[in-house]
């Protein structure tokens, strides 16, 4: 099993900025593999939308909504991706889930863990 635990969510401005972080842990401590992580969001009303993920090479997508404003980074040697939300907008405001496709140890096919969600709220 792979644990997701996301921090750094809150309240804040309409133009301010706000970075999310999420640690990814196995049951022994270490993970064998992580082929992706991700951030997706739910806002009010609203269904999951896909934010921002970045695979194994670095490489980084991102959707049409953030593109410009968001960035997403991984420190690998930690198991972290980070989201840095900038100039951040009423629109934004919303659940954001972190995502891992891992491989918890050699014997475990990859699969895909979530978060808790940790709730973001930008006041205009």
């Amino acid at each position: 099993q792979v644990q997701l635990v996301e921090s750094g969510g809150g309240l804040v401005q309409a133009g301010g900025s706000l970075k999310l972080s999420c640690v990814a842990s196995g049951a022994s401590g270490s993970i064998f593999s992580i082929a992706a992580m991700g951030w997706y969001r739910q806002g009010p009303g609203k269904q999951l939308e896909l934010v921002a993920y970045i695979i194994g090479g670095g490489s980084t997508s991102y959707a049409d909504a953030v593109k410009g404003r968001f960035a997403i980074s991984r420190d690998y040697a930690k198991d972290t991706v980070y989201l840095q939300r900038n100039r951040l907008k009423p629109e934004d405001t919303s659940v954001y889930y972190c995502n891992a496709d891992a491989r918890a140890t050699m014997d475990h096919p990859y699969t895909s863990y979530w978060g808790q969600g940790i709730q973001v709220t930008v006041s205009s």
